[in-house]
């Protein structure tokens, strides 16, 4: 799908992939999309969601010559002190050269200690849920960037891919200006590269 008119000389091509249905059976297309991007806008960060690993291995494998890191889920995210990223998995990443970081997610942490205890939802997540309109990998790819640029993993300063995903694997790709979550509302979605199609709830 082209989104441009080819005689404007001041529009820049591109195109989606809308995927039938979400989840990790679209990971392999999303990082193909991706990675074909990065190469094509010579962008040299990349930021990559991933839970048990699986995901972050691929990535690695694929974006070679990029500043590729890769997001874990916080520790704790679904118990006490349990991390989700398989140690096996984890050696392999590192042995690559990847960053690997774990911390508190931007759009959850304490604002979600609120809604457990006191069952009402705070900022962070109202924005969460916004963002989900475009389904759960936007929200996450837009998320890990915040979080990157905290850790001082990723400028700020030039555009990045990031790469989420719904549940496990990854089925959404956009291109970012990426900011700090304190400066939430200088992030711009520049492309969106891959996604589901999200026909109904």
């Amino acid at each position: 799908m082209s989104v441009v008119n080819k005689s404007d000389s001041s529009a820049v091509s591109g195109s989606c992939v809308y995927f039938k249905k979400t989840g990790r059976e679209n990971t392999g297309k999303t990082l193909e999309v991706a990675a074909k991007r990065a190469e094509e806008l010579g962008i040299q960060n990349v930021v990559v969601a991933t839970t048990s690993g699986e995901t972050g291995i691929i990535a690695a494998n694929i974006f070679t010559s990029k500043n590729l890191v890769v997001v874990t889920h916080s520790t704790g995210f679904v118990k006490p002190d349990y991390q989700q990223l398989l140690p096996e998995f984890r050696k392999k990443i590192e042995e690559a050269g990847v960053k690997i970081l774990t911390c508190q997610h931007a759009l959850g942490g304490v604002g979600r200690a609120v809604r457990k205890k006191l069952e009402t939802y705070e900022l962070e997540e109202i924005i969460a849920y916004t963002l989900r309109i475009f389904g759960e990998g936007t929200k996450v790819a837009v998320e890990i960037v915040l979080m990157a640029a905290d850790a001082g993993l990723i400028s700020t300063r030039e555009p990045c891919i990031s790469v989420g995903g719904t549940g496990r694997g990854a089925d959404t790709a956009i291109v970012l200006q990426p900011a700090h979550a304190q400066n939430f509302f200088d992030l711009r979605i520049m492309e969106i590269l891959a996604k589901p199609r999200l026909d109904s709830l």
